[in-house]
């Protein structure tokens, strides 16, 4: 059975350029939401973008998921909340949620497949050492 590691809290503050002309958070920053979530996943366990990026790797997306629970809007404070499970030596899922701070709201909730791949072969590569280690520890 796989690990499942419960990353950090990441909090988000919702400017007026995050919504749209209603005042509501516009659908796609969600997920630019739980990419930063993400993003903060990697840097949290010692993972730099740039120097995969320098070795030739990428994190893809191979798949995503989203349901729109409740709308947010100028001036929340959100919170996503993630938990990783390592799918194979090359993949990981994410699952996302993002609630309202004050009140705990689910605004929205996500699963999303993401895999380290050659950038120019566009093959699978294995998760960097200190990735796969968070998913050995007891």
């Amino acid at each position: 059975m796989s690990k499942i590691f419960k990353h950090k809290d990441f909090s988000i503050y919702i400017y007026v350029e995050d919504t749209d002309f209603q005042g509501f958070v516009y659908h796609a920053n969600y997920i630019k939401f739980f990419e930063r979530s993400r993003s903060d996943f990697l840097s949290s366990n010692n993972i730099s973008q740039e120097i995969l990026r320098k070795n030739n790797l990428g994190f893809v997306i191979k798949r995503i998921e989203i349901d729109y629970l409740f709308p947010a809007k100028l001036g929340d404070i959100l919170v996503v909340k993630s938990s990783v499970e390592k799918k194979s030596n090359a993949r990981m899922i994410f699952n996302q949620k993002i609630i309202l701070k004050k009140d705990e709201t689910p605004i929205c909730k996500g699963l999303v497949e993401v895999c380290l791949i050659n950038i120019d072969t566009k093959k699978p590569k294995p998760l960097p050492d200190d990735l796969l280690l968070i998913f050995d520890e007891d």
